[in-house]
């Protein structure tokens, strides 16, 4: 042993003892990452940058458990895990996520979102299919207008005729819901 390394202090002076490296730093024998037969450097600058599932989440502005649901649901692949079982996400994910909150604020649904997320990185998909996704949503939600325009006209309609006095069992409201479930019923 080189006594170079050795420490001459306390009661044990003249013995050489092994210096200890912290977790984060390894030796770098290893060109496989994941053949785990020797360990690999990993500086602290790339352990700070590597995505947590909570630091993922707090990234995308949803919680633990929807980020777990969208890996479940293959929306997000299933990230590698340390040692520990920690998933590591890479470093795409978070816009990954984005991606996925913004087209749920646009009206499509997980089902929607996992197949734009499939023709995203399909080769030789062309943007007319992804053109034709989106006006689809358009259409659906045009539709989805008109309904609910004639459900607010409805309920207006049915609130004028409420003056709010009097009893219960004389609300034109109530009679007009039962009326309506005997005339769809009969």
């Amino acid at each position: 042993m080189d006594n170079s390394s050795c420490k001459e202090t306390g009661p044990r002076q003249g013995r050489c003892t092994k210096t200890t490296y912290p977790a984060v730093l390894r030796w770098p024998l290893d060109s496989v990452g994941r053949s785990r037969v020797y360990p690999l450097r990993v500086n602290s600058k790339q352990a700070v940058e590597k995505l947590t599932i909570s630091r993922l989440a707090r990234l995308g502005g949803v919680n633990l458990e929807t980020v777990r649901y969208y890996e479940r649901e293959g929306l997000l692949p299933r990230p590698p895990r340390t040692r520990s079982g920690y998933r590591i996400f890479p470093n795409d994910a978070a816009r990954r996520l984005r991606f996925i909150k913004r087209a749920q604020q646009l009206g499509f649904s997980l089902t929607e979102i996992r197949e734009l997320l499939t023709l995203r990185v399909k080769p030789g998909t062309k943007r007319d299919l992804i053109r034709a996704r989106a006006e689809t949503k358009i259409a659906a939600i045009e539709q989805k207008i008109k309904t609910l325009t004639a459900m607010k006209q409805s309920l207006a309609q049915l609130t004028t005729q409420c003056s709010g006095c009097g009893p219960v069992s004389e609300c034109p409201i109530l009679e007009s819901l039962d009326h309506e479930t005997e005339v769809v019923n009969g």
